[in-house]
């Protein structure tokens, strides 16, 4: 007879977030990932696989996550170049606040991973060209607003937005604790918007 689990996969994948996220692939161990997410290593890799099936559905998760957070925030918002800028202000404050510098995960496993795995290639490249279409998206809508400039094509300015959101990210993730840094680099971009 087939054991039960015991334990709850969507918590399990949260747990190998969060030290995915802090060690990245490479640094996380399999005895990390079993002392942190409390399972055994026969319930780990029952479950999930192997580490890098465990990574797999890890960065997935933490995109549709992060991903549906934008979107929503985006959708309900009733001038998008204010809620773009709050946007960047949240990651700013992340940015700072953030004593570990984790910075984003999805731009951390690009950069370890994307390069030498074609499925995080693959994840990674989707999450681009999802957020691209977001974006690309809301600058529309910003535009006939009248919030947002018409002088670049929508998804001109929603490449350089991502590819901003990403940077400060990064920045984030080298350490960077000089608030100026970041507001400076935010103000730059909404001056084109």
């Amino acid at each position: 007879m087939a054991r039960t689990k015991e334990f709850n996969e969507d918590q399990a994948l949260d747990k190998a977030i969060e030290i995915f996220w802090h060690k990245g692939y490479n640094g996380t161990s399999a005895q990390d990932l079993v002392a942190h997410l409390g399972l055994s290593r026969s319930s780990l890799y029952d479950t999930f696989g192997d580490k890098q099936k465990l990574f797999s559905q890890s960065l997935q998760r933490y995109q549709k996550q992060s991903q549906d957070q934008v979107i929503k925030l985006l959708d309900e918002s009733q001038n998008i170049k204010e809620t773009l800028h709050d946007l960047f202000k949240q990651a700013v404050i992340e940015s700072l606040e953030d004593r570990i510098t984790k910075g984003c995960f999805m731009v951390n496993s690009s950069v370890e991973l994307a390069m030498h795995d074609e499925e995080i290639a693959k994840i990674v490249k989707n999450n681009s060209q999802v957020m691209e279409e977001v974006f690309t998206k809301v600058v529309q809508k910003g535009q006939e607003a009248g919030h947002i400039s018409k002088a670049n094509e929508a998804r001109v300015l929603a490449r350089f937005i991502f590819n901003n959101y990403s940077g400060i990210r990064v920045l984030a993730r080298t350490g960077e604790r000089d608030k100026q840094v970041y507001d400076d680099i935010v103000k730059a971009l909404f001056s084109i918007l």
